[in-house]
């Protein structure tokens, strides 16, 4: 099942484990039990400290269970986690070995803390990059409370359940049988939403911090950047944002990166957190801002107000809040979001297998998604507003080459329609003709762009009718003393290779501004 590369690499890292691993596996006659009990004869060939059996009693087949002798652990993978859940795999064997996390002390002893019984179940897909965060985040819970039990599911190999829960989109998590979160999710969040007293603490911890001199808002390549050229300059610095890594985390390939001929959106995100905590940079997570506070002059302090009420207060600022998905805002879009209407073809496509989707946008990223997705749906339908694709020519031989999807020009999309559970049509425009066309699908996947994350900023800094923030060739805003980089200004062309460099300036303005108003 593991090639040798593979297998040395595990070997490796099970040296590590300092207590027994007993994996018990739960099979069946199907092919996919046999892929799976070769997988973990692999692993248990590999140390000592592994051992396999195949006499698990759970229902959910193929499944195993991740166990050692005097733990109560409860850790299960329910599939095989092999594509981006390998290294949930990995850290799962590792962790459940005894071999420490590389979690806060502060996040585990409030993960030990927890009271209540939480039994977790995690639907992921093995191409979606969002998943192992989350899966990684449960595990890990799992191993350290006693009382935290976690499934790992496979949606596109246990239909069955996705279908009965209506899941259509990944990653989706249940505790206790309901409904708990959708989307990304971190150790830190996940905490944070079951540790009801988390928010008031953060936001004391926020108040009683001294003033930064400069003070980074966004935590995507542009906010990594500018807090590793502020904090070489040896001053004060910090960064507050709601999620480490931006939009790129929700990147599947980057193959324009010049100096790596390519990568994924969670390892570069990963590589630019680690580059920043070898500086004494402050990290504060979750943390949404929601009011920037000016000055009163060139040498006093902007404040900026967060979401779970705390707020901190710098000398500069370094906006860098980036952007997100745009959306159509047409009805039935927000009423079907995450039951047919999806923003992430890699994560979100496996749960459309033999289905009828269409995709909205005749950009790179919606054409791009049109590809991926007609290797594995029945039909894909593209729908672009202008009367022709955008995409690069490169892009679009391929797409037109594929027998099993349709390009519509000149269509405006006009309405999701469903049968109050889940998406069963799209209604758009020809905007030749003005005549409506109702499509039969099951899915509809967007792709239209980014919008600025602006809102909390208005009437505060300049920003263009696009909602970007004004800067000017040295990423300074209205305001002296605040200054903007990377997608949420109005520099073109929003590309990671751009926002770093623009980071960086933006720092570098910055320290020059304090150093001419420094009394």
């Amino acid at each position: 099942m593991l090639d040798a590369n593979l297998k040395a690499q595990l070997k490796t890292y099970l040296e590590r484990v300092t207590r027994p691993i007993e994996i018990v596996a739960s099979l069946d006659d199907g092919a996919k039990s046999r892929e799976m009990h070769s997988l973990l004869q692999d692993i248990a060939s590999l140390s000592d400290q592994v051992s396999l059996s195949t006499d698990g009693s759970d229902e959910r087949r193929p499944s195993f269970a991740l166990l050692t002798p005097g733990q109560n652990i409860d850790l299960r993978f329910a599939g095989l986690p092999m594509g981006h859940e390998f290294t949930s795999l990995v850290l799962a064997l590792l962790q459940v070995g005894g071999h420490p996390s590389k979690a806060s002390q502060d996040v585990i002893e409030q993960v030990k803390a927890l009271d209540g019984d939480y039994q977790f179940e995690t639907y992921f897909s093995l191409s979606c990059q969002n998943c192992p965060d989350v899966v990684q985040a449960l595990n890990l819970m799992a191993v350290l409370n006693p009382r935290v039990k976690h499934v790992a599911v496979d949606g596109a190999l246990f239909q069955d359940e996705v279908e009965r829960r209506r899941i259509m989109a990944v990653p989706s998590v249940y505790l206790n049988g309901e409904p708990f979160g959708q989307g990304r999710m971190g150790l830190e969040e996940i905490v944070a939403k079951l540790d009801t007293g988390a928010a008031a603490r953060s936001a004391d911890k926020l108040k009683a911090k001294d003033a930064f001199d400069v003070l980074v808002i966004g935590g995507g390549p542009a906010g990594a950047a500018a807090a590793v050229y502020a904090a070489r300059k040896g001053i004060r610095t910090g960064v507050a944002a709601e999620r480490f890594g931006g939009q790129v985390l929700d990147t599947l390939a980057i193959e324009n990166f010049i100096s790596i001929k390519e990568t994924e959106g969670p390892k570069l995100a990963m590589a630019l957190e680690e580059h920043v905590k070898q500086y004494e940079v402050d990290i504060m997570n979750l943390q949404r801002a929601e009011q920037l506070i000016p000055a009163h002059d060139a040498s006093g302090l902007h404040e900026v107000r967060f979401a779970d009420g705390g707020s901190l207060k710098a000398k500069t600022l370094i906006l860098a809040t980036g952007a997100r998905w745009r959306e159509m805002n047409v009805p039935g879009e927000q009423e079907y979001r995450n039951r047919g209407v999806a923003y992430c073809p890699h994560c979100d496509g496996p749960l459309f297998k033999g289905k009828r989707v269409a995709v909205v946008g005749g950009g790179n990223s919606g054409v791009e998604a049109a590809i991926d997705l007609a290797g594995i749906v029945a039909q894909v339908t593209l729908i672009e507003y202008d009367g022709q694709l955008r995409a690069d020519a490169v892009l679009q031989r391929k797409l037109f080459s594929l027998p099993n999807v349709t390009v519509i020009t000149s269509a405006l999309t006009s309405e999701v329609k469903g049968d109050g559970q889940k998406v069963n049509g799209l209604v758009y425009k020809d905007r030749n003709s003005s005549e409506f066309h109702h499509i039969d699908l099951e899915g509809v996947f967007v792709q239209i762009g980014l919008v600025p994350n602006t809102d909390w900023l208005k009437g505060t800094v300049e920003l263009s009718p696009r909602g970007e923030i004004e800067v000017d060739a040295r990423c300074q805003t209205s305001l002296p003393g605040v200054f903007a980089a990377g997608d949420v200004t109005t520099v073109p062309y929003k590309q990671i290779i751009i926002a770093l460099g623009e980071g960086a300036k933006a720092s570098l303005a910055a320290f020059d501004h304090l150093i001419r108003t420094s009394a």
